[in-house]
């Protein structure tokens, strides 16, 4: 027989009654009936029940231990009766009946529990990670994390992709989030950055004839964290050469809808080849995100024609003065007392904004006042345009149209959910496409890019020359799934003529470029193919399909709100010999007095 199993925990069936086995794992619940003690006996793989009776000479051994102790138990297969087979658990027509126990580890008072899915602060959580990894939803989660990840490994190389590695320990970039330094020992004053992604070093790839080109590709950006970001993470990243963008397109649809297909448990997702493309210009107007959720029906509208000559004189002076105005609907809502539309204007304040406006309607009847003041009929008018009925509100927000964009978008969503609109149990994709490739910096006074400095503008040299750089298009795309962007990617400015136009538009010099990007621009002067591509992120893909919303319930050792491993104890101190060895002298930030700290939080506010 095996040292420690001839059976794992979820494997034992009615065929095997009147077995004799060896199961080892995890005690995870006990139950004393008088004498008999039963035990949930559990592995990676399952659960199986184990009795013990008074005729056992395990009772005394296994009635003292804690759970979480790790056992190994001897035993005979019996089957339950009627009365007791559990018919949620695999091994639920049979139990092991203990004849003999080996202790392999004992377990102390656990500072948490691992039975059961209860609540637990999330700093003990993280400290004792291994302890909340047995739990059955982690447990699941980093198992599904696993499967996906082989998944898309598997559609990559059906669709005819290569995987290779790309370096970890290499040269800080100016553009994109902060980098993580790594000092050098033999090069002192020196310092290798991780990579924030393998954008450089996959194009290279293209440049050298690999045609396509995948990796899961762990990065590292040096920025807050969100529920949805993390210090570290993966992607699936991927590149390919003589492409367009519908190629790409082409080629990522399958992968994506494929997997999440895989592992939807009866969600729906949207097909391949049948992803929404969206310009960026109709996401921002329609859904005031480029990343929006169509989960969600409402669309916006801008209704600031009907507001130029109104009786509703503040709408009329925003309009007057360049502004715009939004609307929200807010379907059959005639039901709805007062304190539904006040409450979502004192969340608009809340969220920084100058309110939110609103009109009623209840059986045709018009109420709130900006509707009395700007009249019945034009407002039927305005509802007649938006395709509104008798019994249905509207939401208006109004000002610079930046503002009123963000403030339309977050409304959007906040009334979706508010109205219980958005649809459950379904997975719907888009892409968001036609990105502009400059904008105009407010505080530089300048034109700046506006996405990625790196990709192909739409009209190539043509536009760069002849068009108004703020209206200029760039082959710039983003796959966004219920509201999380998976990725950004792009069809790349392969040709250096054409980067040095384009940062020469954005006020960088020829000088500039060489400076910070030399390795790809001398590249590109010896041969390189058009390419494009993407990489979407392994985290988020698995926290939709495991519908958690904190990126953290999907990663096996993450790091805390404020990139701590509480864990492992990271970051921590380096010892004075370290230092020396890698030529640093660390500086401690400047202690600020209570008095001090006053009056900056009050400058804060």
């Amino acid at each position: 027989m095996h040292a420690y199993r001839t059976h794992n925990c979820a494997a034992l069936r009615k065929a095997n009654v009147g077995d004799i086995v060896r199961l080892s794992g995890w005690v995870h619940r006990k139950r004393d009936h008088g004498g008999v003690l039963f035990i949930d006996m559990r592995d990676h793989f399952g659960m199986t029940q184990i009795v013990v009776d008074e005729d056992s000479p395990a009772l005394e051994t296994l009635d003292r231990l804690r759970t979480e102790s790790v056992v190994t138990i001897d035993g005979e297969v019996k089957a339950r009766s009627d009365a007791t087979v559990n018919p949620n658990l695999p091994t639920g027509d049979i139990e092991v009946y203990a004849r003999v126990v080996s202790v392999q580890s004992a377990a102390a008072e656990l500072p948490m529990p691992v039975a059961g899915e209860q609540e637990y602060p999330e700093d003990i959580r993280l400290k004792y990670r291994f302890l909340d990894l047995r739990r059955e939803t982690m447990h699941r989660n980093i198992i599904l994390r696993s499967q996906v990840i082989a998944s898309l490994r598997q559609k990559m190389v059906e669709q005819g992709f290569t995987e290779f590695q790309t370096p970890i320990l290499t040269a800080s970039s100016p553009e994109g989030a902060r980098d993580f330094l790594v000092p050098s020992r033999l090069h002192a004053g020196k310092f290798y950055a991780l990579p924030q992604a393998p954008q450089m070093f996959k194009q290279m790839m293209m440049v050298a004839g690999f045609d396509r080109y995948f990796q899961i590709a762990p990065c590292f950006r040096d920025e807050d964290l969100r529920a949805d970001r993390s210090l570290e993470f993966y992607q699936l990243d991927f590149e390919m050469s003589f492409v367009t963008q519908e190629d790409v397109f082409q080629a990522l649809e399958p992968v994506l809808a494929g997997t999440f297909a895989e592992f939807a448990n009866g969600r729906s997702v949207t097909p391949a080849g049948a992803f929404p493309r969206i310009p960026y210009k109709e996401a921002m107007l329609k859904y005031g995100s480029d990343k929006p959720d169509l989960r969600n029906p409402l669309i916006i509208a801008d209704v600031t024609s009907h507001f130029e000559k109104s009786g509703f004189g503040l709408f009329e002076k925003i309009v007057g003065s360049g502004g715009v105005v939004r609307t929200i609907p807010a379907p059959k809502t005639a039901d709805k007392s007062r304190k539904f539309f006040d409450d979502m204007n004192s969340w608009a304040r809340n969220e920084g904004y100058a309110g939110l406006g609103y009109v009623t309607r209840k059986g045709g009847e018009f109420g709130g006042p900006i509707a009395k003041n700007h009249g019945p009929e034009k407002m039927a008018a305005l509802y007649e345009e938006l395709g509104l009925g008798n019994d249905d509100g509207l939401f208006f927000a109004a000002g610079k149209e930046t503002e009123a964009v963000k403030l339309a978008g977050a409304a959007r969503i906040r009334v979706g959910q508010e109205l219980d609109l958005i649809e459950q149990n379904c997975f719907k994709f888009c892409w968001i496409v036609d990105f502009p490739m400059f904008e105009y910096d407010e505080d530089q006074k300048k034109i700046d890019f506006s996405h990625n400095p790196f990709s192909m503008p739409q009209g190539e040299m043509d536009a760069l020359e002849n068009q108004d750089p703020l209206d200029i298009l760039a082959w710039q795309y983003d796959i966004v799934c219920n509201g999380y962007e998976l990725s950004s990617g792009a069809i790349r400015n392969h040709r250096p003529d054409i980067m040095y136009k384009a940062f020469e538009i954005a006020g960088y010099g020829k000088e500039d470029v060489d400076s910070n990007f030399g390795g790809m621009i001398e590249a590109f002067k010896l041969g390189a193919p058009p390419h494009g591509g993407s990489a979407p992120g392994i985290d988020r893909i698995v926290m939709l399909l495991a519908d958690e919303p904190n990126i953290r319930e999907v990663i096996a050792f993450p790091m805390n709100q404020k990139g701590e491993d509480l864990m492992m104890g990271a970051p921590s101190v380096a010892s004075p010999q370290q230092l020396r060895e890698l030529h640093i002298r660390t500086i401690e930030p400047p202690k600020v007095s209570g008095a001090e700290k006053t009056r900056t939080d009050q400058i804060g506010d």
